[in-house]
């Protein structure tokens, strides 16, 4: 294995080599991240139970499955489609190996010995489909994996003595640790909100390290970093296996938060979603999958109503999201997050143009 120094290192003004500046730290987060987690910290106080429990919680789940996404994208250069599936086995594990309404297969194991299995397996699963997959490049490479997910779907539907075929399983309830119902909605909230908070900074860090670094080198010119000794198959895996983790915790907060897990939530449909969500919001960006999840659960909360009002069935919801999709990569292919860069860009050129054409007269 290579060293990673050249990765790590920048040249100065003098052209010495030196270490990249540490990037970690309170002083160094943005103050904008300040203000937004303390807007977040205090909405419990002026939000309601619906949009807390609703939106914020669903939003900071899909988030979490859909920054996995953006880690293969954005950092790895692979486009995966199996990141819901990934977290709905998690979701099926913990039901299968905890307590549910479905006493004939739940083994009723305790929380603290369900959760582990349940992570391992899902983890597992995304990096075995890993394994299969980064050995592909481009469409092909979100074809197996959509096969993968669609082949899940199908298996699990039709699987009554593990997964309990159409059905699934209810009332899979989080435990009430140091006396807490945490799946009320303020509970919920902050349960979330710590994992969200949590993956989103665990990513940022990985990507500063040498493995993150070396992963991003072998995105941008695998042959390259094979060439400087990298094994670029097992950083890809090892890609899959941590973007699998992520998206098995918040498989694990998915069943907590809607108490059930059936076919319908591993289905090709919100595998696709994953997708639209971390693009719409910016698949370059790790806040990005976090505003994507949260217009996407607005407009699925609330376009059905806007849709009826206006004569078209509510089911059409999705025609919204749709719309929303091609106007944003039409405008911006960053997603939200590359409308103000290019926005600022233009105004740039044409303050430069403006004081040229002044200059001239």
């Amino acid at each position: 294995m290579a060293s990673t120094d050249q990765l790590t290192s920048r040249v100065d003004a003098s052209g010495k080599p030196h270490k990249r500046a540490e990037l970690y730290g309170p002083a160094n987060i943005p103050w904008v991240y300040w203000v937004l987690g303390f807007i977040l910290l205090l909405m419990p106080v002026v939000a309601s139970n619906f949009v807390l429990f609703q939106i914020f919680g669903w939003a900071f789940i899909l988030g979490m499955v859909a920054l996995s996404l953006m880690f293969l994208g954005g950092y790895g250069g692979m486009v995966s489609l199996v990141q819901m599936s990934v977290a709905g086995l998690a979701a099926y594990m913990v039901a299968v190996f905890g307590h549910s309404g479905v006493v004939q297969i739940s083994l009723g194991w305790p929380w603290w010995l369900t959760v582990p299995v349940a992570l391992a397996i899902a983890t597992l699963f995304g990096t075995i489909t890993g394994a299969l997959a980064v050995r592909t490049a481009g469409i092909y490479t979100i074809m197996i994996t959509l096969a993968i997910a669609t082949a899940f779907f199908y298996f699990v539907r039709q699987n009554y003595g593990v997964f309990n075929g159409f059905n699934g399983f209810n009332q899979v309830l989080p435990p009430q640790l140091f006396g807490v119902d945490w799946r009320q909605p303020v509970p919920i909230y902050y349960l979330t909100l710590f994992f969200a908070t949590l993956a989103y900074f665990v990513v940022i860090y990985v990507a500063r390290t040498p493995f993150g670094l070396a992963l991003q080198g072998v995105r941008d010119n695998p042959r390259r970093m094979a060439a400087l000794g990298f094994n670029v198959t097992a950083h890809r895996i090892a890609a899959y296996a941590f973007a699998s983790f992520i998206a098995a915790v918040a498989g694990v907060l998915l069943v907590w938060l809607n108490a059930q897990i059936s076919p319908g939530t591993v289905a090709v449909g919100p595998a696709i979603d994953i997708l639209v969500i971390a693009v719409i919001g910016g698949i370059r960006h790790p806040i990005g999958p976090f505003i994507g999840a949260l217009i996407f659960v607005v407009l699925r909360t609330f376009a059905l109503d806007v849709l009826v009002l206006v004569g078209i069935p509510g089911e059409r919801f999705q025609l919204l999201v749709g719309l929303a999709f091609l106007a944003i990569v039409f405008w911006s292919p960053d997603g939200i997050l590359g409308l103000w860069p290019r926005f600022r860009d233009r105004m740039r050129a044409a303050s430069s143009l403006t004081a040229e054409r002044d200059r001239r007269l």
